[in-house]
């Protein structure tokens, strides 16, 4: 299997196991520690706890521990639209649609990830989105 196989093969499974909602298991494909990055502030922000400096597989599945905590699942509308790789980075364009429970707001933003596969596990996982919007939903008074 090429690098390139392999890398689209470890993504593809990354996204199979977001979808589902295992943040354990997704915990799993993660490097110790892992390069994380977010579009947002180093410091975060008050009413998104998931988006924060992450290292280690720990962190990893609290992330999307949170993640389901604060949205309605059966109301996700995120899709994928291309993974393009090369050697063992890859990069996942898509639209991220959630409907946060607290409010009833459903938000969207087009989200680019960034991944590095090495020996098997990610070592590097940058998102890229609208982190303003994704916050006006968290705070806004439901609907």
């Amino acid at each position: 299997m090429t690098t390139e196989q392999h890398t689209r093969r470890t993504v593809e499974e990354l996204l199979d196991r977001i979808g589902a909602g295992e943040p354990e298991r997704i915990a799993e494909m993660f490097a110790e520690p892992v390069e994380w990055g977010l579009s947002w502030p180093a410091e975060g922000h008050p009413a998104l706890p998931w988006i924060r400096p992450r290292s280690n597989r720990a962190d990893v599945a609290d992330h999307f521990r949170q993640l389901d905590d604060f949205h309605v699942r059966e109301k996700n509308g995120t899709t994928v639209d291309r993974i393009l790789v090369d050697g063992a980075d890859a990069v996942v364009l898509g639209r991220i649609v959630q409907t946060v429970k607290a409010t009833g707001r459903e938000y969207a933003s087009p989200v680019a990830l960034h991944l590095t596969v090495e020996n098997g596990l990610i070592s590097r996982y940058h998102i890229y989105e609208d982190s303003l919007t994704i916050a006006e939903a968290l705070t806004a008074g439901p609907r």
